[in-house]
């Protein structure tokens, strides 16, 4: 009976990874074109959401300071030297400040996801 409970754990466990996958939906979502975006957002999801990123609007600076906390507090692997620069110039590019500033100026640029139920048809 033991031997049951043990393999019906280690099934759960080995199911866990590919459940959280099908749930975090496609990786590139919530990353905008631009040069390196797909070693960016595989990188960057392998610990978060898309979305989380994508929240953020930081700075070149503050995005330096983010990677380099992630690293020592979290034990995310280092990126350093022409790695650490390719992530900052899309991260800067994509989600810096400069792209705060232009969403903002345009807050309602995407359509609803759905149908408004108030409006007129």
């Amino acid at each position: 009976m033991r031997r049951v409970g043990i393999a019906a754990a280690l099934a759960l466990a080995l199911a866990a990874p590919a459940r959280a996958a099908d749930e975090a939906g496609d990786p590139l979502e919530h990353f905008p074109e631009g040069p390196n975006r797909e070693l960016v957002a595989h990188f960057c999801s392998a610990c978060h959401s898309g979305r989380l990123v994508a929240n953020q609007r930081m700075s070149r600076e503050r995005w330096d300071s983010a990677l380099t906390w992630m690293t020592e507090r979290h034990g995310m692997p280092p990126l350093e030297g022409e790695y650490r620069e390719m992530f900052l110039d899309y991260l800067a590019a994509a989600f810096g400040e400069k792209a705060a500033a232009a969403h903002r100026s345009r807050p309602f640029a995407t359509p609803p996801p759905r149908k408004n139920p108030f409006a007129a048809n």
